[in-house]
């Protein structure tokens, strides 16, 4: 892991992160398969301009990473279905985050998720559990990365 860092950043937390999932495809192959196991053609159909070779590629690299399991479904030939490990499902918040980003800046104003129960519109926010303190932009610089 630590090799893959100092090659493409400067070892922060960051730079781990976007040197294993920070290219064109790979988020989105993470988050067609958020709603659970897909096959290698239905990745395909549902992510239009993706090579099969490119594809091939993110899912080896996912799983390398243990971001992505491949289950056989049938022997001659060889075909797999893929689904995200526990890891792969932890970046489903950092992915909702960057969506809801990202769509904020085509088009206008989106709607953040709302609270089911009460209807109150959801937000992230950092919290200590040992002193039970919310962490905003002002403390940041009590943040530190191990």
């Amino acid at each position: 892991m630590g090799d893959v860092a100092r090659t493409h950043g400067d070892g922060s937390p960051l730079a781990e992160a976007l040197a294993r999932l920070g290219d064109r495809w790979t988020l989105q192959v993470i988050e067609a398969l958020l709603a659970g196991p897909r096959r290698f053609t239905e990745l395909l159909d549902g992510l239009p301009g993706l090579a099969p070779s490119i594809l091939t590629q993110r899912l080896r690299a996912l799983e390398r990473d243990g971001v992505v399991v491949a289950r056989p479904y049938q022997e001659r030939p060889p075909r797999f279905s893929y689904q995200l490990t526990t890891a792969g499902h932890d970046l489903a918040g950092a992915l909702r985050l960057l969506a809801h980003w990202g769509a904020n800046r085509v088009g206008g104003v989106v709607e953040p998720p709302r609270h089911a129960p009460c209807g109150t519109p959801l937000e992230v926010r950092w919290y200590c559990p040992a002193c039970g303190r919310v962490v905003d932009d002002a403390d940041q610089g009590d943040v530190h990365h191990v």
